[in-house]
């Protein structure tokens, strides 16, 4: 386990710091990475997004930051800081940054 991830055991941890933003680039960190499932907390430069595509689990979008647009089946969701959508496994879905934004990603896989 890398020294970064045991940090975060068993204390208080702001998510918005856990990450910072890379202009024109989208960053990860991978907060729990197991097989029953992931939290990986993303970092979107203004304008920079995902394209349409599919996963075969259910993943919980939780916005820490900014805005962004997602689609999910041509249903577009938009969401702000503090709130949260559920990306059905298996349903096209994309995302666009409106701002510089901030996500937690959590995907359970069973």
């Amino acid at each position: 386990m890398s020294n970064k991830k045991q940090e975060l055991k068993a204390q208080a941890s702001n998510l918005e710091g856990l990450i910072d933003y890379q202009e024109g680039s989208v960053v990860s960190r991978t907060i729990i990475d197991k097989k029953t499932g992931t939290v990986t907390l993303f970092a979107f430069d203004i304008n920079q997004g995902l394209s349409e595509h599919t996963a075969p689990y259910d993943a919980m979008v939780y916005v820490v930051d900014g805005e962004v647009d997602i689609t999910i089946s041509g249903k577009l969701v938009k969401l702000k800081k503090g709130e949260m959508t559920i990306m059905p496994a298996n349903e096209p879905h994309a995302l666009a940054a409106k701002t510089k934004f901030k996500m937690l990603l959590i995907m359970i896989k069973s």
